[in-house]
């Protein structure tokens, strides 16, 4: 048995010796900065494809939404490209309607938003609203995500990688990723007229302008009957919310 196991164990170094796949030592140091979860949220099939394309000068240390700004810099080092951090981000999701908003019909097919939206848009009445089969939440690799009582999936800012995969997950796409600075954000997308709104959700935006008129910094504005902020001058005063009678200007915790 000894023998055995000397023979084969020399078998194998040889082969691996002759057909071992050679790694770049250039990919191998991207590869260890990189932080391993292979979500795919890069657009490649993992970390160790994701290192090749940076390698190649196909990609930027950005693309991996999961990394830190600390190692995308040693990234960057490594590639001997100048490197710029960005703005975190954190996922949101703009819909404050579940149990809020009317159905139109009582929807028996599969229990997933993708299918459900086939039917004639979802069984909402609002056509902006969440559908509430958590396909976001299936795709979450970090689960960073759960379904609430009310019937819309609530995150965790904490576990959030702003990967994007429940942005992409959602045929509604009323999930965006946000500046994870700004507590403030309207939970909301539906561009409706407000009469519209009040008739198939009771907690949606019916483009009142009441918080447009209590900013002291001109930081939100209503466009297509929908309150939208612009973060570049949102102060974070938080007098949009107190003036919103729908409730629908939520602060992140």
């Amino acid at each position: 048995m000894a023998g055995l196991g000397l023979v084969f164990g020399v078998g194998l170094a040889y082969a691996l010796k002759i057909f071992g796949i050679q790694v770049d030592p250039k990919v191998a140091l991207i590869l260890a900065k990189l932080p391993g979860s292979n979500c795919g949220a890069c657009g490649k099939a993992g970390c160790a494809g994701f290192a090749e394309a940076l390698k190649a000068g196909e990609a930027l240390p950005a693309g991996c939404a999961v990394n830190t700004d600390e190692k995308r810099a040693e990234i960057a080092g490594i590639l001997g490209i100048d490197f710029q951090a960005k703005v975190k981000t954190v996922a949101a999701v703009l819909c404050n309607g579940g149990k809020n908003a009317k159905d139109k019909f009582n929807y028996r097919g599969i229990k997933t938003c993708k299918a459900a939206s086939l039917v004639f848009g979802g069984q909402k009445e609002c056509a902006f609203g969440c559908l509430g089969f958590g396909d976001c939440v299936e795709v979450c690799p970090f689960g960073a995500m759960r379904m609430s009582e009310l019937g819309v999936p609530e995150i965790d800012r904490i576990k959030c990688t702003s990967c994007g995969k429940c942005v992409k997950a959602c045929p509604k796409k009323i999930i965006s990723l946000l500046p994870a600075p700004r507590p403030y954000y309207v939970k909301c997308s539906s561009t409706d007229p407000g009469r519209v709104v009040t008739k198939v959700c009771k907690a949606g935006c019916i483009a009142c302008a009441r918080c447009e008129k209590a900013c002291p910094h001109q930081a939100i504005k209503v466009r297509d009957n929908l309150a939208r902020f612009d973060y570049e001058l949102c102060k974070d005063a938080g007098k949009c919310a107190e003036a919103c009678p729908t409730n629908v200007i939520f602060k992140r915790d």
